[in-house]
């Protein structure tokens, strides 16, 4: 899961007349992936997935509900951006933010790990309270469901099987890289490919050891580089530096760290 940085509105305005008039704000701030100067995808801020449509702006605390929280259906701070499946999987479940990762808050890159079987997992080095808040995490939004269908159950998408596409497209451009790495041509195929498929953790695992590239990818998408989560080798810094100042983010806890606030619950 990309972290990010939301920042201040463009407007100047913490709140908007309609939340969906937020939305081509929010691309820009976080979610718009560039190359060349040309905007050529936006994504999910949970799942990574790459929306040509429906993407839609979500609401991190929900609007409604019996945990809503209705007097934050128009704040800037309230907002991502979220494909159908991970909006409708969270739908209006309750958040508590030392329960969980969010991206704009915390260093939700650190936090997970993604394998080549398509799976995300928590890291190995994260403490067991940690651990527990990532696993709620992955509930929350059902990122390991195997398949999820539309409302007309036309179509059915699966986004672990698109994780394992992406990981062998990134693969074939690994190669192409090692065996030209010194050719920009080679180099600007790659960012185009990774902005264009989406699936930004994917490709920062593949590339792990290639520092060049992994900053090269940082700087593709709107908003990761101003997370603060990465230093200038490309490699993750453990704690997001919250300088919006985000209830419950900032910190990787350790286990005898607000253990008390944090519980490894049943979402469903």
């Amino acid at each position: 899961m990309r972290p990010i940085r939301r920042g201040l509105s463009p407007t100047g305005n913490e709140t908007y007349s309609t939340y969906q008039s937020a939305k081509s704000d929010l691309i820009y701030k976080f979610s718009s992936g560039w190359h060349n100067e040309r905007h050529i995808a936006s994504y999910c801020s949970y799942c990574e997935r790459k929306i040509v449509t429906n993407l839609a702006v979500e609401h991190i605390q929900p609007k409604d509900g019996y945990f809503g929280h209705p007097e934050l259906e128009l704040t800037w701070s309230n907002f991502l951006l979220s494909c159908v499946n991970c909006n409708s999987t969270k739908g209006a479940k309750e958040i508590l933010f030392y329960n969980l990762f969010l991206p704009d808050r915390d260093n939700t890159f650190y936090a997970f790990e993604y394998t080549a079987d398509g799976m995300i997992k928590p890291r190995d080095t994260l403490s067991s309270t940690n651990k527990a808040r990532a696993n709620n995490t992955l509930k929350l939004l059902g990122l390991n469901k195997e398949t999820y269908a539309t409302k007309d159950n036309l179509i059915a998408l699966n986004r672990r099987s698109q994780r394992i596409n992406i990981w062998g497209i990134a693969e074939i451009a690994l190669e192409d890289y090692k065996s030209g790495f010194t050719v920009p041509a080679v180099k600007n195929q790659i960012v185009t490919n990774m902005v264009a498929n989406g699936f930004f953790s994917v490709w920062m695992t593949v590339f792990d050891k290639y520092p060049e590239m992994k900053n090269l990818f940082i700087d593709a998408i709107h908003g990761t580089r101003e997370s603060g989560c990465f230093d200038n080798q490309g490699n993750c810094i453990v704690s997001h530096p919250n300088e919006d100042q985000l209830d419950g983010g900032g910190k990787i806890w350790d286990n005898n760290t607000f253990l008390k606030n944090v519980r490894d619950f049943d979402i469903f």
